[in-house]
């Protein structure tokens, strides 16, 4: 639907907000400028602007979990370096959402947490015999 309040300066205007903002986020985001499939370790390793390094299991994330090593190794920096992106596994995170521990979908989330907690009770319990 087009807006007809919508005049050339007041879209002009809303560029160059956008632009604006655009240009705050890429100083005090993180954006990725590299990143690749470690087969040895089955992890995705970012390399971040700040020139930190995080990585995560690819077991752990939605839509890379089973995949094989030739489509895992096809990742892609998108070209603001916010997110990342895998063409044949029809894929993509967001490098914040990396960083804060989102590695797919609410629900896959809900089961990913059901599943590490069982590995926990299995864990304490071995630390715990008499509980």
């Amino acid at each position: 639907m087009v807006n007809p309040a919508l005049d050339e300066a007041t879209l002009k205007h809303k560029i160059e907000q956008a632009r604006k903002a655009a240009a705050i986020a890429n100083i005090t985001e993180p954006r990725a400028i590299s990143a690749y499939y470690n087969q040895e370790h089955n992890q995705i390793v970012i390399h971040l602007r700040s020139g930190a390094i995080y990585s995560f299991p690819t077991d752990i994330a939605q839509g890379l979990a089973g995949a094989s090593p030739e489509d895992l190794a096809e990742v892609e920096v998108t070209p603001s370096g916010d997110g990342l992106h895998w063409e044949k596994l029809d894929a993509d995170f967001s490098v914040s959402g990396l960083l804060a521990g989102v590695f797919g979908t609410k629900t896959w989330m809900a089961e990913l947490s059901k599943n590490l907690e069982g590995d926990i009770n299995l864990h304490d319990q071995s630390f715990h015999p008499e509980a």
